[in-house]
């Protein structure tokens, strides 16, 4: 009743640790005029890329607009980061595009209702925790990949072409043919020209809001200059009522559909717990709760697509910016949002005549931006592991999904963790000292005592090279395998040590065991190994005091006496 009462309770704990507390704005009587200018310059970053994802991911401008407003101001609310700045993002345009092409916009809200229930259910389950175990090579590799992914599926409206091909590679193939074919040379000036002012001025001056100014100023050359390139079109000027009219869907399309989620929770998990910690790390005083944080990111999800968004996450670029800016709390994140609303309210009229173009320009500045060009230099050239598992997470990412991408890379990093492991352990045999023996009996002991310390995980993955070590033992009459060094032992590794203790009393050689640990022994128990060596007296929680049983043993059995005479007989044969 005791053990159901403290489960029952440390489960109201995490649930209260999900939802808002007071302290979550404690810092808006002292900052609140910063917090107010890092969100209002945070949301003059965010206009153009909201825009822009919400094109790429194939739902319209509007979708990334809503997305950026509705989820932005939830996940400001509810998530675990006091910085994180939440809307649509790139990886979440690269993922959507296949899905919008072959299920609607309907299809797409219905699967991002999905992905917020799943992230609430890893948000509930304690699950945040484990997402600072990616490596790092997967996540350069992986962010790298989504830099080409966005620059090389905003090629078609930087052309001023229409995308002809859902593959990422066949299509922007076939998108430089058509274009070689009638070049209109009009878009690609636009695109270029705005790629090139945001990288310049992110290096001049990085408190200027230089995607903005890059968009108005292409905006205002195509409309004086009356440039035949393609626009946003109208946009809504208002939020309008929550709908819920994509519930209607095909059974059959089930099982694609829920595929989707999967994958769109795991990247809005991984991307938003990623950047809130990069927005730590950032700072001194600021530490986020990830499975607050996985909460605030599916409630924003969940709420999202009934008002027409796309699936949302954590967003690194305009966290960072935030950060940047001055912010100290939640209020900053917030007003990004409200300023989003006020922007939506006042300036779609003059948003509709943003060339395309245009937008593409900003993704391609973005992902040029996404690729740490010293970063993938620097694991490229730590170890030859990282470098094959950042560039196969990059190749995955371009050539294969998002979820295969870092599912590969993880896997990839995990066999070769696995390896080094492996190698580790060690079975290391232990000189008989004089303070364990008389200094006269030593030598007889060396001869016929040997004692091993076993060190490092004993586990499946080393289980087999432990084996051969361990048999590979002289012909002496006890072994003392020193357990008190192992940190780890699964079934795998106890089956192992079962089997090479059976193999050694086989042969005639009593075996000893000293400092197993309690955590250790349940494993070995119920393989009916440790009865019988308790029976016999051969577990000690000292090697000294196994070893002293050890030499009982063989002078109770009188072997003492004949390997005493046989020591003799030798000496003397030796002698000049």
């Amino acid at each position: 009743m005791t053990t159901l009462r403290e489960t029952t309770d440390t489960k109201r704990r995490h649930l209260r640790q999900l939802l808002p507390e007071r302290s979550d704005f404690a810092h808006v009587r002292r900052h609140w005029h910063t917090d107010l200018l890092a969100g209002l310059t945070v949301a003059v970053v965010a206009l153009p890329l909201a825009l822009g994802f919400g094109i790429a991911s194939g739902l319209g401008a509007f979708a990334g607009l809503i997305t950026s407003i509705i989820a932005g101001a939830i996940a400001a609310i509810l998530g675990g980061s006091n910085l994180q700045v939440s809307g649509p993002t790139g990886t979440m345009a690269v993922i959507l595009v296949p899905l919008a092409a072959t299920h609607s916009h309907a299809g797409v809200l219905l699967v991002g209702i999905m992905a917020g229930l799943m992230l609430v259910a890893l948000a509930l389950t304690g699950a945040g925790r484990y997402a600072r175990y990616v490596p790092v090579p997967v996540v350069e590799g992986f962010t790298a990949g989504v830099g080409v992914v966005i620059a090389v599926q905003q090629l078609a409206p930087a052309l001023g072409e229409e995308t002809r091909n859902a593959h990422l590679l066949g299509g922007a193939w076939d998108t430089v043919r058509a274009f070689a074919t009638a070049p209109d040379w009009g878009p690609p000036a636009v695109a270029f020209a705005v790629a090139a002012a945001i990288l310049l001025g992110s290096r001049l001056h990085s408190q200027i809001p230089t995607p903005l100014l890059a968009v108005v100023a292409a905006t205002a050359v195509a409309w004086f200059a009356n440039l035949d390139v393609g626009v946003i079109g109208s946009l809504p000027r208002t939020i309008g009522a929550p709908e819920a009219d994509f519930f209607d869907f095909s059974f059959a399309e089930m099982p694609e559909l829920v595929a989707a989620a999967v994958a769109i929770c795991a990247l809005c998990a991984l991307e938003s717990l990623l950047s809130a910690t990069v927005a730590d790390n950032m700072t001194v005083d600021q530490h986020h709760n990830p499975d607050r944080e996985l909460f605030g990111q599916g409630m924003a999800n969940l709420v999202t697509p009934f008002f027409g968004g796309m699936p949302s996450s954590g967003a690194l670029a305009r966290t960072a910016v935030n950060v940047r800016s001055g912010a100290a709390g939640r209020l900053a994140a917030l007003t990004h949002a409200i300023v989003l609303a006020l922007m939506m309210l006042a300036l779609a009229p003059l948003v509709a005549h943003v060339p395309l173009a245009a937008l593409a320009g900003v993704l391609i500045a973005t992902s040029i931006r996404m690729i740490e060009v010293g970063s993938l230099l620097a694991l490229a050239r730590s170890t030859k592991s990282d470098a094959a598992v950042m560039w196969l997470t990059l190749a995955a990412t371009v050539t294969l999904n998002l979820v295969w991408a870092v599912t590969v890379g993880i896997a990839l990093a995990g066999l070769l963790a696995l390896g080094r492991i492996s190698r580790s352990v060690s079975v290391e045999p232990e000189p008989i000292t004089p303070e364990d023996h008389h200094d006269e009996e030593a030598a007889l002991l060396h001869e016929h005592i040997v004692a091993y310390r076993l060190e490092g995980p004993l586990f499946f993955a080393a289980a087999h090279r432990f084996l051969l070590q361990l048999l590979d033992v002289a012909d002496v009459r006890v072994v003392v395998l020193r357990m008190g060094r192992v940190s780890t032992m699964d079934a795998s590794g106890a089956t192992v040590l079962a089997d090479a203790i059976k193999r050694l009393e086989h042969r005639g050689i009593a075996v000893y065991l000293s400092g197993l640990e309690p955590v250790h022994a349940k494993p070995l128990e119920a393989l009916g190994i440790l009865e019988p060596l308790w029976q016999q007296g051969r577990l000690f929680e000292h090697t000294s005091e196994a070893i002293a049983a050890a030499r009982r043993r063989l002078k109770a059995d009188g072997l003492l006496e004949q390997l005493e005479a046989e020591a003799a007989a030798q000496a003397e044969a030796e002698r000049p």
